[in-house]
């Protein structure tokens, strides 16, 4: 069954859209079946696998608000066979406004997705926008969980409860199931007081949500999108592509964990 995981952060430059390429890509690299969903008007997922704005492309804008099924947008990549990314453009910026008055409106990317079948892929990463609109909503309704990146910076857990908050709205109203994968920590510098300091206050707020794996500042994996490609191909040896490689098999680990304890509460009950 696909595991449909949500990057999301309010704040912006927090390393999410960097995450969910660089995740995904690891993952994929694996042999796991991978779909990155871009549904960030800023569309930085979509070049940061070579795909530019290019007219005529169908995009997630299509999906949600004209009706067009998903697997017509899907955009297959054969330098890499097993990620497949739903692509954005800036005609999503709109998309919030458009969708006001639509029934059900918080349930549309959901009721795509269902289109694609449980078993099309292993993970749906959803690269959320740098706010809590209609687009983030769309995203926690769909998802099975959360995966929340953070900065090693000043101001680092600012507007954090308001995420937080949100996400147990959405559990009590839209999505019962939803829960928090995991906090990743994100730019550290262990050669600064200020990221352990940060570190620290994740470790003791989020306790064992944090991935144990923590991404550097890197000056490779800083490059790798202006290429349009992962840093697992850009330059796989790198530091920062080591470290995606790891927080993939964390993840993976993660889900697989959840998923035989769910089995064994079922047979159990």
């Amino acid at each position: 069954m696909s595991r449909i995981i949500a990057l999301a952060n309010q704040k912006g430059g927090v390393g999410k859209t960097t995450t969910a390429v660089n995740m995904g890509a690891a993952l994929a690299l694996s042999g796991s079946r991978v779909l990155l969903v871009d549904i960030d008007p800023q569309g930085n997922a979509s070049s940061g696998l070579g795909l530019m704005n290019r007219d005529g492309v169908p995009t997630i804008y299509d999906v949600l608000i004209r009706g067009l099924p998903i697997y017509r947008a899907i955009q297959k990549n054969p330098d890499y066979p097993n990620l497949d990314l739903l692509p954005a453009n800036r005609d999503l910026a709109g998309a919030e406004i458009e969708l006001v008055g639509v029934r059900d409106r918080e349930a549309i990317l959901k009721e795509a997705l269902a289109v694609l079948g449980p078993d099309a892929y292993d993970f749906v990463l959803v690269d959320c926008p740098p706010s809590l609109g209609l687009l983030t909503l769309n995203t926690l309704v769909a998802a099975h969980s959360v995966l929340i990146p953070i900065q090693c910076e000043f101001y680092a857990l600012e507007g954090l409860t308001q995420l937080l908050n949100t996400i147990r709205l959405v559990q009590r109203n839209l999505n019962p199931d939803l829960v928090i994968e995991g906090v990743l920590l994100t730019m550290y510098d262990r050669r600064l007081n200020l990221s352990r300091q940060v570190a620290a206050e994740a470790h003791k707020y989020f306790g064992d949500k944090v991935f144990e794996t923590v991404i550097p500042r890197n000056v490779r994996l800083a490059e790798a999108p202006s290429f349009g490609r992962p840093i697992v191909d850009y330059d796989p040896e790198s530091l920062g592509s080591r470290r995606y490689v790891a927080l993939a098999e964390e993840l993976r680990r993660s889900v697989e964990a959840s998923e035989e304890s769910s089995s064994s509460a079922g047979v159990t009950s």
